[in-house]
């Protein structure tokens, strides 16, 4: 791997990289089964060169914004490599928010140049207006050149490369949270590398290793991880271009994939495969398995020992393929019973905890031994404090680190609001143990408080309706949904109000199974945890793209279809 200590900038790092690794596989590219593209270290190396060319021509130089817009392929990654070899500022931005919202996040952000992909230039109606220069890949040879310039319009000349320094600006990352405005984030060159510094002494990667790249690469943990972290350290990253769940776990057994990030969702859905593949073999093989997981969970209870859990389940392991080593997984609330289950088959799940404003990760488990109650400890270098914590020790979550951002693009009352003396105010709700570890309890904007002075957390409750046979499921107080409109609390008290569940179905309507199971679970929560009703609800519930619910966003998609007295309500328990 190659140290961060030496370089000044992205840009340095990754220009080392391909060619320390020249003849080392770089990028591999699937379209379901068939191989679209694959490049070596050398070969990236050449083809962002020449898309800096091109960038140059088209005056871009230190500090000038240019934006991604793309879905995970080989394209994405030799753009990054082109903008930050300009010494420009990358301005990625998620493909999967609608043309409106797109377009206004290029309009705050005022790149020189956008790099998209003809879809999502599809989707973009008032692009060709923004003062910009477009660059399409994919585009259809029937469509007129109007307002942008083909991908394959390649100059035969490398760009000149720009050198940055470590507190210069790297990327303007925009961060929506769960809801509300988003924020351009300011990161800085330093940021990443001290960021790429404090992970690898973790989780170093090797050459041969196989990152698969499912979460969106403008999200935080696949752009460190799968791009900067694996460039760094010489692996190989691989993309599918359908996310269907046959073909991504066809890609994890044909690539050998050996590390993935993925989102709690995710890692539901390789559970549920795991499962439904174990109930259809009989009793004695069932029974076998439980066998060897107790065992295996017995001899790894210190530390991950890959070659004995190789042994021991290789049957379940083989499903998700034969070469691989653990999951990073963060974003969300990770069930605890969920992820220790795939250390107890020998698939260590790296519980983190960062945001967009630190760069990355903050904390992390470091395995030694595997705690799936936590988010694990701080990094190196960074401090933690919880502030203003209650009698149970819960406060808000303050970190400072050299990864803490610089602020938001043209934002300086938010700013100087969550950054104080250094500090970071995350928003996040949690507490510490005797041995360092961060637990999460919720968001402080999430918490409600009962009549009876009680801290409840949604996230806590949802929790525990974890694995109930439905779609999506989330938890409100019905103040916050429908808020008082009697001048009281600005129509923000969460006091003296009954919680319920928002309920998506498999079929469009919670079954009756579905019913009975809520109400066992909600039976064994405390009185004041206990939800009061269901509501059905059809359509998929709004996600950030590290797959968070954006709550504020349902409240009032549930606030435009129905009121708190004409709501189908239903009592539980």
């Amino acid at each position: 791997m190659i140290p961060p200590e030496r370089y000044q900038s992205l840009g340095e790092l990754l220009r080392d990289a391909c060619i320390t690794y020249k003849t080392e596989t770089a990028l591999v590219e699937y379209d379901r089964k068939n191989e679209k593209a694959c490049f070596t270290y050398l070969d990236v190396k050449r083809q962002g060169e020449r898309l800096a060319r091109r960038l140059q021509d088209a005056g871009v130089g230190a500090g000038d914004r240019v934006a991604i817009v793309m879905s995970n392929q080989s394209k994405w990654l030799i753009a990054a490599y082109a903008i930050f070899h300009r010494g420009a500022v990358l301005v990625p931005i998620d493909y999967k928010l609608s043309g409106p919202e797109i377009e206004t996040l290029l309009r705050h952000a005022k790149p020189k140049v956008l790099i998209t992909e003809y879809a999502s230039w599809r989707t973009m109606a008032a692009v060709g207006e923004l003062d910009c220069l477009t660059i399409v890949s994919e585009m259809p040879a029937k469509v007129e050149a109007k307002g942008w310039e083909s991908w394959d319009a390649m100059p035969d000349e490398p760009g000149t490369f720009v050198p940055r320094q470590r507190s210069d600006q790297a990327t303007l990352v925009y961060s929506s949270g769960t809801g509300g405005q988003p924020k351009g984030c300011i990161l800085t060159h330093d940021n990443y590398l001290e960021q790429y510094r404090t992970l690898i002494e973790l989780y170093p990667f090797s050459i041969g290793d196989r990152y698969f790249s499912i979460l969106p690469t403008n999200h935080a943990i696949d752009f460190m991880v799968g791009f900067v972290g694996a460039f760094a350290c010489g692996a190989t990253v691989v993309h599918q271009r359908s996310l269907r769940p046959d073909l991504i776990r066809w890609v994890m057994t044909k690539q050998g994939i050996t590390h993935m990030a993925v989102v709690p969702l995710i890692l539901e859905a390789f559970e549920r495969a795991i499962r439904e593949n174990l109930e259809k073999k009989n009793d004695v093989v069932q029974m076998a398995f439980e066998h060897a997981k107790r065992l295996n969970a017995a001899l790894t209870l210190q530390k991950p020992r890959r070659g004995v859990s190789r042994r021991l389940m290789k049957p379940v392991l083989d499903q998700l393929g034969p070469r691989l080593k653990m999951l990073f997984v963060g974003g969300a609330f990770v069930d605890p019973d969920r992820a220790q289950l795939f250390y107890d088959i020998g698939l260590p799940v790296v519980i983190g905890y960062g945001l967009t404003e630190a760069c990355t990760v903050l904390t992390v488990n470091d395995l030694k031994p595997f705690r799936p109650d936590s988010v694990g400890r701080p990094l190196d270098g960074v401090e933690i404090e919880i502030r203003n914590a209650d009698d149970k020790g819960v406060g808000e979550v303050w970190v400072k680190s050299r990864t803490v951002f610089s602020g938001y693009l043209d934002e300086p009352e938010l700013t100087a609001e969550v950054l104080q003396d250094g500090w970071l105010r995350t928003g996040d709700l949690g507490w510490r143990d005797p041995s360092g570890h961060l637990h999460l309890v919720g968001r402080s904007k999430n918490m409600i408080v009962t009549s009876g002075g009680k801290n409840i957390y949604p996230e806590d409750i949802e929790i525990a309706f974890e694995g109930i046979d439905c779609e999506e499921l989330v938890v409100f107080a019905s103040g916050y949904v429908w808020p008082s409109t009697d001048g009281k609390g600005k129509g923000k008290e969460l006091t003296q109000e009954s919680l319920f569940a928002v309920v998506r179905g498999k079929d469009g309507s919670v079954a009756d199974e579905v019913l009975a199971e809520l109400r066992q679970r909600n039976h064994k929560l405390p009185d004041f945890k206990r939800v009061a009703g269901v509501l059905d609800w059809e359509d998929a519930f709004p996600r950030t793209a590290s797959m968070k619910v954006k709550r504020g966003v349902l409240a009032e998609q549930i606030r435009e279809k129905a009121d708190a007295q004409s709501i189908r309500r239903i009592t539980l328990g």
